[in-house]
Parts: structure tokens; C-alpha cells; sequence
């Protein structure tokens, strides 16, 4: 009997560490993210359009199976301040508005509340630096499949798929053309009117008074009224196994072409011939009236064997034939794919209500503290000024913001001003 459990025993496989074991799945771990390839080009008429690249972020340092790629562009107004700004804060902000520790699923479903948060607080720090400066920002999320984009201003991203279906992602938020938006600016307490020149007539686009600021939404913008708010606009959606293709571009590329015209002549060329073929048909529509900049980004699926494990920004002939088709074929490479699928719209918001845009924040237990504003994410206590009164025997549901951020909520309501806020 004790011969039979020994044997049983030798034979029974030995323990072995969780540590172990998690190790071993993730180096034998295949990931199903697709390849992100790029391209960029751009002509400059004043100077202010910046754009940001950054394909190999990761939402745990150190795990490559948690990569996610960042696009955005910047189009400044009133000089480049605001601009180089957001560029270097925007997504550090949101970033650090999302919850640390959590899975990739639920990472996805904080982005669009993190967006929201990470674009007010940079108007706010931006705010103080007491400047005049304005400027659009478009900033795309790509994790696997997944596109988040959020934006303010008119600077546009489209995505056309393998089918040659072409979505608007962004929302321009041009008082000319967005009359939702006209609505909102009067109700708080902005005017929107032409140009006025000598003699009553009237003349340009649509603009915001005081500051004549065509749009409606833009970080920056201290000398416009508060009801120019840096809400963004906020889409994610799921593409098919095909992929697709994005076209990220400042309002010099659409002011002279149509999404449709934008995606069709650079089909079948790599991302960054495309990118520079959209820009050169934009200036032969309409000369070069503005800065103009695009990003051209395809999103590939990893079922194609002969592409290379990573982009390669320079590739000759000869590493061309060595190594196989170049990594920004998108058109050829979808060709191939067995099925094209549709577009799952994900999440989709625009309302510039903070309650609507960033929910509930509160600790479950309302005695809890300390408690962390929505918006700038800095933990506060009671004494330090709570922005509402609560009873202990009450549930909160919406979110808290700090003093501050209470206030730049109230100014852009049209309830104060945060100009006295600032100046200090």
C-alpha cells in the first residue's frame, strides 16, 4: 500500500510556482495586436501645427503584450504656446487619469472619462501660465483593434476600411458649421456673429465674441470667453480582423479636400508616400493658405507572415526583396484577408456637461477620505475644500472636483469667470 502511494506520488507532477507559470505564458504569449505603421508629412505657411508619435507606449513598463501607439496633432492659433504645450502634457494627463493596476478591458472603458479629464486639466495648467495662445488637439489611442479618438477644434481623423467604407471619427467643432454647438455658446453667455465691418457689413465665418475665435472648442484660447471649452469629442470603435487605415490631419488638408477625396488618392500606397500625396494634392487644390499636416496610420493585422516584427521607417530595394513586402502595404496586405467585417462603434459622446462626461468618482463609502478630484486627480480632504456638502448618510453619484476645477467647471458654464482665478 505504501509502495503504491510512493509510486503515485513519483509520478504526480511537481508543483510548480505561479510565478512560474505566468512566465512561461507570457514568453510563449502570441499576441493578437495588429502592426501599427505611419507616415508623416506636412508644409508649413505659420509655423504652428505640432504633431506627437509615439507607437510603443505600454500601460505596464516593462510588458510588451500591453503596447498601445499614440497619434495626435496640434494646430496652434495666436502663436505656438498652447500648442507645444499640449504636446508635451496632454498625454501624460490622461494617462494618469486612468485607474493604475487595472486589466486591458477595463483600461479601454476608463480611456473615454480619462480623455475628457486629461484635456481639462491641461486647458487649466495651460490657463495659468497667464497666455493668449489657442490650439486644436486630435489625439488617437490605438490598442490592437481598438481606436479611441478625442478631440476639440477642427483638425479631423478619418478611418477608411478594407471594404472602402470612410467613417468621421471627430466631430469639427466650427460655430460656422456646428449649430448644436452655436446653441451652446449663446446659452452660456457668449455671442456668435460675423465680422462687422465699417458700414454694418459683415463678412467671414461664423466667430465667438469677445476674442473672434471661429471655434467653439480649443485648449488655450485665455483672452475668448470661458465658453470655448476643451471637452472633447469623444469616439471608440472596434475594427474588423481586415484593419484599416486612419488619416489624421489639420485643417489645412480638409479645408481643400473631402474625407472621401483625403482617402482615395492615396490608396495603395504606403503610409508615408500617402501621407505626403494627400498634402501635395491639398496644395494643388488650394495653395498652401494654412499649415497643413497629416498623419497617415495603417493598423495591420499579424496574419501575414511575411512582414517584419516591427516598422521600419527606411527600407531599400535590396531589404525589400530580402525581407519581403514592405511593412506599409496596407491596400495589398487587407486584400489578402479572408473576411472584412464591419466597424463596432464602441462608445460615442460629445456633451460638454463634466457630470455627463465623467461620471461618479466617489468612494463607495461616503466617509471615506481622502477624496480625488475628476479632473486634476489630487486627493483632498474636507478642510481643504470640498466643492460640495455632503451628508454621511447620503450617497454622492457624481463626480467631485477640487475648488479649482469646481471653478473652471462653473466658468465654463457661464456661471463665473475664471479670469480672476488665473491672473493670481
Amino acid at each position: 500500500m505504501n509502495h503504491t502511494q510512493n509510486r503515485d506520488q513519483s509520478e504526480r507532477p511537481h508543483p510548480i510556482a505561479l510565478a512560474t507559470l505566468i512566465g512561461r505564458e507570457l514568453r510563449g504569449y502570441k499576441t493578437e495586436k495588429p502592426l501599427v505603421c505611419y507616415g508623416h508629412a506636412g508644409l508649413a505657411k505659420r509655423g504652428e501645427d505640432y504633431f506627437l508619435i509615439k507607437p510603443d507606449c505600454q500601460r505596464i513598463p516593462g510588458n510588451p503584450s500591453t503596447s498601445f501607439s499614440v497619434f495626435a496633432i496640434f494646430d496652434g492659433h495666436n502663436g505656438v504656446s498652447a500648442a507645444v504645450f499640449t504636446k508635451e502634457h496632454l498625454l501624460d494627463h490622461v494617462m494618469g487619469a486612468i485607474p493604475p493596476g487595472i486589466g486591458r478591458e477595463e483600461w479601454l472603458h476608463a480611456l473615454p472619462r480619462a480623455l475628457v479629464a486629461g484635456f481639462v486639466k491641461t486647458d487649466i495648467e495651460f490657463q495659468r501660465k497667464g497666455e493668449a495662445s489657442g490650439t486644436t488637439a486630435t489625439l488617437v489611442v490605438i490598442d490592437g483593434l481598438t481606436v479611441t479618438v478625442a478631440s476639440v477644434g477642427d483638425s479631423r481623423c478619418i478611418l477608411d476600411s478594407n471594404g472602402g467604407t470612410i467613417s468621421l471619427l471627430t466631430v469639427d467643432h466650427r460655430l460656422e458649421e456646428n449649430e448644436e454647438e452655436r446653441e451652446r455658446v449663446t446659452a452660456s453667455g457668449g455671442e456668435v456673429g460675423r465680422l462687422n465691418l465699417c458700414g454694418g457689413q459683415e463678412v467671414g465665418p461664423l466667430r465667438c465674441w469677445p476674442g473672434g475665435l471661429c471655434l467653439s472648442r480649443s485648449i488655450g484660447d485665455m483672452d475668448v470667453g470661458e465658453f470655448i471649452v476643451p471637452i472633447p469629442h469623444v469616439k471608440q470603435v472596434k475594427l474588423p480582423d481586415s484593419g484599416a487605415r486612419l488619416i489624421i490631419a489639420s485643417d489645412g488638408i480638409w479645408d481643400a479636400l473631402s474625407s472621401e477625396i483625403a482617402a482615395k488618392c492615396c490608396r495603395g500606397l504606403s503610409t508615408e508616400l500617402a501621407a505626403k500625396l494627400v498634402v501635395k494634392e491639398a496644395l494643388r487644390t488650394s495653395g498652401l493658405k494654412d499649415d497643413t499636416t497629416c498623419l497617415v496610420v495603417d493598423i495591420i493585422p499579424l496574419d501575414h507572415s511575411n512582414l517584419p516584427a516591427s516598422p521600419r521607417k527606411h527600407r531599400n530595394k535590396f531589404k525589400s526583396l530580402l525581407f519581403g513586402m514592405p511593412q506599409n502595404s496596407f491596400s495589398k496586405l487587407t486584400n489578402k484577408s479572408s473576411s472584412v467585417g464591419a466597424i463596432e462603434e464602441l462608445f460615442e459622446e460629445g456633451s460638454a456637461v463634466l457630470e455627463e462626461r465623467l461620471g461618479s468618482n466617489i468612494p463607495s463609502k461616503t466617509n471615506s477620505l481622502p477624496y480625488r478630484c475628476a479632473i486634476c486627480q489630487t486627493d483632498q480632504t474636507p478642510n481643504e475644500g470640498l466643492s460640495f456638502l455632503l451628508p454621511v448618510s447620503k450617497n454622492w453619484e457624481g463626480p467631485y472636483f477640487c475648488s479649482d476645477c469646481r471653478r473652471k467647471k462653473e466658468a465654463m458654464e457661464g456661471k463665473k469667470s475664471m479670469r480672476a482665478t488665473v491672473s493670481r
